[in-house]
């Protein structure tokens, strides 16, 4: 998807480091209460070190949603995210992103035109009133709209197993009746394929849609027979980590805990001692013995955060070459001392706003969520 974010000002990014503090500073006192701050986990930390609250993108939107005092939104995030605030808050209140480019390559991945034409494909095969569509939190409004509209549900890496097994059941047993025979689910395949598995679900039950070929590049038979239906997409972070990394990161490290995010393929999933959401990430470090040496595989600001606030183990990425989320990335103090600055002369810079409708069914879709969970 194409943003255009315009050059910020000299007075930004000639600014030193010390120089944007201050900026910050003095904008932050300026708003007071009017203005929340929200700090996604992967934020650099001179842009986290502002956040009034940090967290996934789904936390951080809801607690937007709990601080109806707060005028306006600043959402150090990417762009799917400041969408969910918006979505979720009041009308009182307006989301500001403070780079409009920051994006997600995940979510790009899926559009709504692709994803409306893999409907109409499997409503040539099969009953599509007995596919339950799925998009992971990471995806665009009008995405989480399509799943409303059409009896389906977001889910994030906390809940992708609550939320499938709502879909199509557990084969390792579960109550409740199943909404449907079969789900699509976008835009990243790991998360599905990972969920699957852990349901009892096996290569033979899931398939790959690549949204690139003609029909997804599936046969009618094989359209028909997955249960799951898997969007050909990936987080460009969590697709590096590789079974060779956790490999030589245990010959270095014997003895060494090693959490994996379940974006990873599966074949990394398979070798890790944990597997967890970001949260999960986190606790699984808060909760390692002191003295532990943790390895772990998510992006590398969160890493580097955890490292940092526990002295009393060694957390490392199991990544050698660790790579960033370059769109994330793109949030930095400058931006963020620019929007702030924008709101304390009455100009609300890089607003994100969802049309009426869209959010209306991108909120049934999230509120149907909360039901199953």
């Amino acid at each position: 998807m194409i943003r255009l974010q315009a050059a910020l000002p000299e007075r930004y990014t000639s600014a030193t480091p010390d120089e944007l503090a201050a900026m910050i500073a003095t904008a932050r006192q300026a708003l007071g209460e009017r203005v929340l701050v929200l700090g996604h986990h992967y934020q650099r930390d001179e842009v986290m070190r502002w956040a009034d609250a940090r967290g996934d993108s789904f936390a951080l939107s809801r607690t937007a949603a709990e601080r109806r005092d707060a005028e306006f939104v600043v959402f150090c995030g990417v762009h799917f995210m400041a969408e969910s605030a918006d979505i979720l808050t009041g009308e009182h209140q307006q989301v500001v992103l403070p780079d409009l480019n920051a994006g997600c390559s995940m979510a790009d991945m899926a559009d709504l035109d692709a994803v409306e034409e893999a409907w109409d494909v499997l409503a040539t095969v099969t009953d599509v009133e007995r596919v339950v569509p799925v998009t992971y939190m990471n995806s665009s409004a009008a995405l989480k709209a399509f799943v409303g509209r059409n009896g389906g549900v977001v889910c994030t890496s906390s809940n992708a197993r609550a939320v499938l097994t709502w879909a199509v059941g557990d084969r390792r047993g579960s109550d409740g009746t199943p909404r449907g025979d079969q789900v699509l689910f976008f835009p990243d395949q790991h998360l599905g394929r990972n969920t699957g598995y852990q349901l009892g679900f096996g290569a033979d039950d899931m398939a790959v849609w690549d949204p690139r070929l003609a029909r997804g590049g599936l046969d009618d038979a094989t359209l028909k027979a997955a249960t799951l239906l898997l969007w050909k997409g990936h987080c460009s972070v969590h697709q590096r980590f590789r079974p060779e990394h956790v490999a030589a990161f245990r010959e270095e490290h014997p003895g060494a805990l090693v959490v994996v995010h379940p974006e990873c393929a599966h074949d990394v999933v398979e070798v890790a001692d944990l597997v967890g959401s970001t949260d999960f990430i986190i606790k699984a470090v808060a909760e390692a013995p002191p003295g532990s040496v943790v390895g772990v595989a998510t992006e590398i600001h969160l890493v580097d955060r955890l490292a940092g606030e526990t002295p009393d183990k060694i957390v490392r990425s199991i990544d050698p070459l660790v790579c960033p989320c370059s769109t994330m990335y793109r949030i930095d103090a400058a931006h963020l001392a620019w929007v702030l600055d924008g709101l304390v002369e009455g100009e609300v810079r890089n607003r994100i706003a969802v049309d009426e409708e869209t959010a209306h069914w991108a909120r049934v879709a999230l509120e149907r969520m909360l039901a199953t969970v």
